[in-house]
C-alpha cells in the first residue's frame, strides 16, 4: 500500500478509527482553522491546551465545530507544553499539533521523562512531499531535527521513517540513501555511511524495508537518468523515503522542492510516544491540515 497524494491519504480516514489531537498553545487561528475543518468533516476530535480565555476568543470566529472541545487552561507556554504531554500520556489524545508555541519549548517538555512521552528512541523529522512529476508521496528525512547525524543516528532515522510508514499501511518502504555520487569515496563521508547502512540492511539489521545507497538524486528519482547512466535498481523511480546526509542538506532540498518545484508538503516529528504535527511559521493552512492528517494516520491510538 502507498499513497499517491494527500487527497488519497485523507480518503483512507473514512475507513480508519477517528483520532484525537492535543493542540499545544491552541490560541492560534491557523491551527484552529485546520483542526476545525478536520473535525467538521468527521476526521478527528481535539483537546485544546493553552490560555483558555484566548482560545475561547478565537473559537468565536468558527461555526460551532470547536464548541464541544475540551479546553485545558495553561497560562504560560511551558505550562501548555507540559499539560499537552500529560494529556497524551493520560490517553486523552493520540498525537500532538504545535500551535502558537516555539518548537524548542514544546520539545523540551516532550523529552522530559516525567512527562511520559519518551521512548528511548532518537526523535527525527519526516517531511512528506507530493512532487508534481512523481507518482506518489515521498518522505524526506531528516530535514528538521538531527543536525549532523552519526552513522548510528542515521540507522535510527531510517527505523523511525520505516515504522511510521508501516503504521500508515505501507508493506515494504523503499529507502534511498542520497549522496552526490553512487560510488563510495572516503573524501565524501556520506557515501561511506550510505554503504555501511546498505550493508546493515543486507545483514538484516534494518527490517521491513529495502535500503540502497549511496545514490544520487537524479538516479533515484528518474528511471530515464538511471538508464542513461547504466544503473539498475528496484528503488529507481519508485523510492518512498529519501535519507539526506544532514539536516541543512535536507532543509535546502525540501524548500527547493516546495518553493521552486511546486511540491505540497506536510511535516511531523517521530520517535516520541506519539507523532507531533509540526509546520514552519510560514506554513499555509493547507500544509497544517495535511500535517494533521499525516500525524493522525501515523498515530497508533484506536
Amino acid at each position: 500500500m502507498v499513497f499517491k497524494d494527500f487527497e488519497e491519504l485523507e480518503k483512507s480516514f473514512h475507513a480508519a478509527s477517528k483520532k484525537t489531537v492535543a493542540v499545544a498553545a491552541a490560541q492560534d487561528r491557523s491551527a484552529l482553522t485546520a483542526v476545525s475543518r478536520c473535525k467538521k468533516e468527521g476526521l478527528l476530535d481535539a483537546v485544546l491546551i493553552g490560555d483558555a480565555a484566548l482560545i475561547r476568543e478565537e473559537i468565536k470566529a468558527f461555526d460551532g465545530s470547536l464548541d464541544d472541545c475540551e479546553i485545558i487552561d495553561a497560562k504560560t507556554l511551558p505550562e501548555a507544553a507540559q499539560k499537552t504531554c500529560q494529556c497524551v500520556a493520560a490517553g486523552k489524545a493520540d498525537f500532538i499539533l504545535k500551535g502558537k508555541i516555539d518548537t524548542g519549548v514544546l520539545l523540551k517538555e516532550v523529552v522530559k521523562e516525567e512527562n511520559g512521552l519518551r521512548t528511548g528512541k532518537l526523535m527525527s523529522h519526516l517531511a512528506f512531499l507530493k512532487i508534481p512529476n512523481y507518482h506518489k508521496l515521498i518522505v524526506l528525512t531528516d530535514s528538521g531535527m538531527v543536525l549532523y547525524p552519526t552513522l548510528e543516528q542515521k540507522k535510527e532515522i531510517i527505523e523511525n521513517a520505516v515504522e511510521s510508514l508501516c503504521n500508515m499501511g505501507y508493506d515494504l518502504p523503499k529507502v534511498g540513501l542520497l549522496a552526490a555520487v553512487e560510488k563510495v569515496n572516503p573524501k565524501q563521508p556520506e557515501t561511506v555511511d550510505a554503504d555501511a547502512l546498505t550493508q546493515m540492511y543486507r545483514c538484516g539489521e534494518l527490517k521491513n524495508c529495502m535500503v540502497e545507497g549511496p545514490l544520487s538524486y537524479d538516479i533515484l528519482m528518474s528511471k530515464e537518468s538511471a538508464k542513461k547512466k547504466g544503473f539498475d535498481s528496484a528503488l529507481v523511480g519508485d523510492a518512498d523515503i529519501l535519507v539526506v546526509p544532514n539536516m541543512p542538506c535536507g532543509n535546502i532540498l525540501g524548500k527547493a522542492l516546495l518553493f521552486s518545484a511546486g511540491a505540497d508538503m506536510a511535516g511531523m516529528i517521530v520517535g516520541a510516544k506519539v507523532p507531533i504535527a509540526l509546520t514552519s511559521r510560514g506554513a499555509t493552512e493547507k500544509e497544517k491540515r495535511q500535517s494533521l492528517l499525516l500525524a493522525a494516520a501515523c498515530a497508533k491510538g484506536e
